[in-house]
C-alpha cells in the first residue's frame, strides 16, 4: 500500500457536527477500502486565495493514510459529489530513502521501528495552502 495525503477545504458555513460527520465518513471510507488512517490534522478556517463559489474562506483539514490505489478512485468520485466539500487534492507522498550511517554501516531495525512517529504541520505539507492569511 503506498501513502497518501487529502486535503479537504470544506465551506465555512458547514457546522462543526457536519464537518465531522464528513471527516469520520471519509475515513471510514478508506478504512472500508482496505486503507488504514495515519493522520487526521484540523488546520482550521484560512481565506481562500481565490473565491471559490462566492467563499472567500474555507475549513481546511488533512488526512494521511495508507491505502491500494484503487481507493482513490473511489474516494475522488464520493469527494466531488459531496456538496459541502470545495475543493480537495489527493498526493501520493514519497518517504525517503533511508540514508547509510557515516561509518557505512545499514541502521538496525531497532532505530527504525522508533522512527515511525507522525508529525502533520503545515510546513511539511505538500498542499499547503498559497494564501495564508
Amino acid at each position: 500500500m503506498r501513502r497518501y495525503e487529502l486535503m479537504l477545504v470544506l465551506r465555512p458555513d458547514v457546522a462543526d457536527d457536519k464537518s465531522q460527520a464528513l471527516i469520520d465518513r471519509t475515513t471510514r471510507g478508506i478504512a472500508t477500502a482496505g486503507g488504514q488512517i495515519i493522520k487526521v490534522a484540523p488546520w482550521g478556517r484560512r481565506r481562500l486565495a481565490y473565491p471559490i463559489d462566492r467563499h472567500r474562506e474555507g475549513s481546511y483539514h488533512i488526512i494521511l493514510f495508507e491505502a491500494p490505489g484503487e481507493a482513490i478512485v473511489e474516494l475522488e468520485h464520493t469527494l466531488l459529489i459531496t456538496e459541502e466539500v470545495l475543493r480537495h487534492l489527493v498526493t501520493r507522498v514519497e518517504r525517503p530513502v533511508k540514508a547509510a550511517r557515516g561509518d557505512g554501516t545499514e541502521p538496525d531495525e531497532e532505530e527504525d521501528e522508533g522512527d515511525r512517529r507522525e508529525f502533520i504541520d503545515e510546513s511539511e505539507s505538500e498542499a499547503a495552502p498559497a494564501a495564508i492569511d
